[in-house]
């Protein structure tokens, strides 16, 4: 992923205003970011631990994604799967719930998928975090392939977003 820059992360949210995008907690480090190794970059707001946020480029343009998350409870240390990376975890996968764009979003309608907690799915997909034993299925798949597959589920789901 090419890096971005906090003002293209900031113009690049598709469901919420421009002030709250101008207002909403952005990474300091971005500079730091092992950018070729992501497929989006993830975050979860140090200020409200029930807000996260994504940024990705697709078709070419940077796309953002406003999040909400349940903070953590006792009922979260079942077994997961994250719908993106198809990493299980225990205790790691959270319900990311995007309010849709647009008029459907002031409506209050919104989309969900379980993710990585953490929203660091494509460092599990390269391996370059662990998400404990048992967190990767054996698949006969290539890592290619499973980046492609990673980005076309993240993809799918932004495009639930702004449909």
């Amino acid at each position: 992923m090419k890096p971005l820059t906090e003002r293209e992360i900031r113009t690049a949210f598709v469901n919420c205003t421009k002030g709250e995008a101008k207002r909403l907690s952005v990474p300091r480090d971005l500079a730091d970011r092992p950018w070729d190794d992501l497929d989006f970059l993830g975050w979860r707001d140090p200020r409200a631990p029930d807000r996260a946020y994504l940024a990705t480029v697709l078709d070419g343009r940077p796309k953002a994604l406003a999040l909400r998350c349940p903070g953590s409870a006792t009922w979260q240390t079942r077994r997961g799967m994250c719908s993106i990376c198809l990493t299980g975890h225990t205790g790691g996968v959270s319900l990311m719930v995007a309010p849709k764009a647009g008029k459907a979003g002031q409506q209050g309608n919104s989309v969900g998928t379980y993710m990585c907690s953490d929203l660091s799915c494509s460092l599990y997909v390269r391996g370059r975090k662990d998400a404990g034993a048992g967190a990767r299925v054996h698949e006969s798949i290539t890592l290619e392939e499973k980046i492609r597959r990673t980005e076309a589920n993240l993809a799918a789901f932004i495009a639930k977003v702004t449909a």
